[in-house]
């Protein structure tokens, strides 16, 4: 509340070694007792009258003294915590398994500038699968590069907001970038780097907080820290798509004081809006569908993480498989499947590609590798029951993977996957367990049995925080979940009312199920059950079925009810829905091993003869699906080789927008 002089004198108190100055002064900065301050700022004022502005100038306020002590010693106490929080990380395993040092398995992310914070109403593969046609782009930002000045921005910048789709990076770049600050590498002109996840803030909900308290909270060795406008702090708020915190800004009061308690949302709104501490910078992470939280106008720089490059995924594989002869089959394989190529663009997805294809190596080293991401997924929960089975059950690798414990687990975290992604959950809590009938210490035996699949984080006071290591593991669970119910008991999880079909009814109630299963993601807004949907039909395969054989009490029907169901699916694509919706429907073909539509229009297009206006709409969405599947360089596309018609460019419009040019 001091101006001028008094100011100017309180600010030099500060730094004084003088003991009883400061155990005074420390009170009114810290704790808000005004009526102490100001009864000693008498004699607090005897104490400098004899000091000249030159000593003031001198002591540099800004940088290096705070409540009588130097900052120094606070900014590398700090650094020294953030170097030992991020130096080593788990790769897809939270609480055990071996550690690797950050710097040594990083491989450089893709990430662009500019776009918009708005929500993209794609399925996050889908998305991949765009932006993996539009590499090497210019605007590619490096991590040094981040807050940097740019050239079309008078200001600084002071917000940006970082969008990725799950498992994409978006994690490992903040703590990246941290880890560098604190090892002195880059951004030293910032003096303090806090990085927040939401879901440990999701636990402070009903708390309260001035921020400089919940500073101190987090980072325990800033404490003697009692302000912070001084500093050129950065805050970093990694995945906003896990809050649970009802971020308001239409109604949110107006909050100014770093000091003044409130609760955890409307500081992070008022941070957010550049009404509280307004000089700090704020780098926020999340999933592209939760981006529109935080308004346009708070947002300075918006990027997006892109995951691997090809080149990229190449150098994590050979990374990862020493063996050059084995590096090579795995990414020629790799590419041989476009679904597979496109979904190891994001890294965790790489990581679990290479568990599943170095443990099928060892039994197959001449067989054939899995093929579509359902095979993958199984194969990968496969491997994971098997570790268990020798790690915990003290077996052999050879014994059967399927016992009654690794049953009962698969099925309590297939309900809370099927369950909790109904209500668009990827993180949970204790009370999410529970209305999943899952006890919050059977849960913990879970992580740390499943640590590849099902992983428990201790977050603020030690509170646990469940998740599944990808948001694709979740879908794959799910849709288990359902087909194993559906098959051990005849029970359909998309219907409201239950009845449960009698034996002869069984191949007309599969086909049911996957009809509903089809018509839910066709109706979702967001692609949300598109990857639900092709691992449940995925299921149904018989190779699929093999692998699970242990899991069923019984084998699911024949193959009429598959050939129902992919006719029902042609008959969605012929219905004319729109093109992005279509495509996945052409992935849950590929999953039932029906490509007719596609060889058909191969055939158009081998024998010169494509005449596009006698496409059935079928036909169109196949070409624009090979159009987008094949290696074809999309850089320029030339829309004129199939048709200069509007009909043809409103058909063709997703193949334009994955090109960089079109003709």
């Amino acid at each position: 509340a001091l101006t001028g002089a008094d100011r100017l004198d309180y600010e030099f108190i500060l730094k004084r070694w003088n003991n009883k100055a400061f155990s005074r002064l420390h009170i009114f900065t810290c704790a808000g007792y005004r009526r102490e301050a100001s009864s000693s700022f008498s004699w607090v004022l005897k104490q400098v009258r004899n000091v000249s502005v030159e000593q003031l100038v001198a002591l540099d306020r800004s940088k290096y003294y705070v409540c009588g002590a130097s900052s120094t010693k606070y900014q590398q106490r700090h650094k020294t915590n953030m170097r030992k929080s991020f130096q080593h990380v788990f790769e897809g395993i939270a609480k055990s398994g071996s550690s690797a040092p950050l710097n040594q398995i990083y491989t450089e992310l893709y990430m662009t500038e500019g776009g918009t914070g708005d929500v993209n109403e794609e399925h996050e593969v889908r998305q991949i699968e765009i932006t993996s046609r539009k590499q090497g782009s210019p605007e590619t930002v490096r991590i040094e590069d981040i807050f940097k000045v740019h050239n079309d921005k008078a200001q600084p910048i002071r917000t940006m907001l970082t969008k990725g789709v799950a498992g994409i990076g978006k994690t490992i770049l903040t703590q990246k970038f941290t880890l560098d600050w604190a090892e002195d590498k880059s951004h030293q002109e910032i003096h303090f780097t806090f990085p927040f996840t939401f879901r440990e803030l999701n636990v402070l909900k009903a708390e309260r907080f001035s921020l400089v308290e919940l500073v101190h909270r987090f980072f325990p060795e800033s404490k003697e820290i009692c302000s912070f406008e001084q500093f050129s702090v950065l805050f970093i708020f990694d995945g906003l798509d896990e809050s649970r915190l009802p971020l308001d800004f239409t109604s949110s009061p107006i909050l100014t004081d770093i000091t003044e308690s409130s609760s955890v949302d409307v500081l992070l709104i008022n941070l957010i809006r550049g009404k509280l501490l307004p000089s700090a910078r704020l780098w926020i992470t999340t999933r592209p569908s939760a981006a529109n939280q935080i308004p346009a106008q708070c947002v300075d720089l918006v990027t997006a993480v892109r995951g691997f490059s090809d080149s990229k995924k190449e150098e994590y594989f050979r990374k990862r498989f020493i063996e050059k002869k084995q590096a090579s089959r795995i990414i020629s394989h790799i590419k041989s499947s476009r679904s597979l190529h496109i979904m190891c663009h994001i890294p965790i997805f790489c990581w679990i590609t290479a568990t599943v294809l170095e443990d099928v190596l060892k039994t197959r080293e001449e067989g054939e590798l899995p093929k579509t991401l359902t095979e993958m997924y199984i194969h990968f929960l496969v491997v994971q029951t098997k570790v268990k089975k020798v790690k915990y059950d003290k077996g052999m690798e050879t014994d059967p993977h399927w016992s009654p414990e690794s049953r009962k687990m698969i099925e309590s975290l297939g309900k809370l996957a099927f369950d909790q992604l109904q209500k668009g959950n990827l993180i949970f809590y204790e009370s999410d367990l529970t209305e999943c009938g899952i006890d919050i210490r059977a849960a913990s035996v879970y992580s740390g049995v499943f640590t590849q699949i099902f992983r428990e984080e201790r977050g603020l006071y030690q509170d646990k925080v469940f998740c599944f290591v990808h948001l694709s593991v979740q879908e794959f669970l799910a849709a288990l979940h359902v087909h194993l119910t559906f098959i051990n008991s005849g029970t359909n999880l998309l219907m409201a009312a239950q009845n449960t079909p009698q034996t002869g009814e069984l191949d007309s109630a599969a086909v049911q199920l996957h009809q509903l299963a089809v018509d839910k993601a066709l109706q979702s807004p967001n692609g949300h059950w598109d990857m639900f949907l092709r691992f449940l039909v995925g299921l149904s395969q018989p190779v699929n079925q093999a692998l699970l054989r242990g899991l069923h009490t019984q084998t699911q029907s024949s193959s009429q009810s598959n050939q129902e169901t992919i006719q029902y699916i042609k008959k969605k694509i012929s219905d004319d829905v729109s093109v992005e919706k279509s495509i996945n429907l052409f992935h849950c073909l590929n999953e039932l091993s029906d490509r007719s539509l596609v060889e058909e229009i191969q055939q158009y297009l081998k024998s010169g003869s494509l005449s596009t206006d006698k496409l059935s709409p079928a036909l169109w969405s196949a070409l624009v699906f090979i159009l987008l599947s094949s290696d074809e360089d999309l850089d320029v596309f030339d829309l004129k080789k199939y048709s200069a018609s509007e009909e043809a460019l409103l058909r063709l419009l997703p193949v334009v927008k994955a090109s960089n040019r079109a003709l």
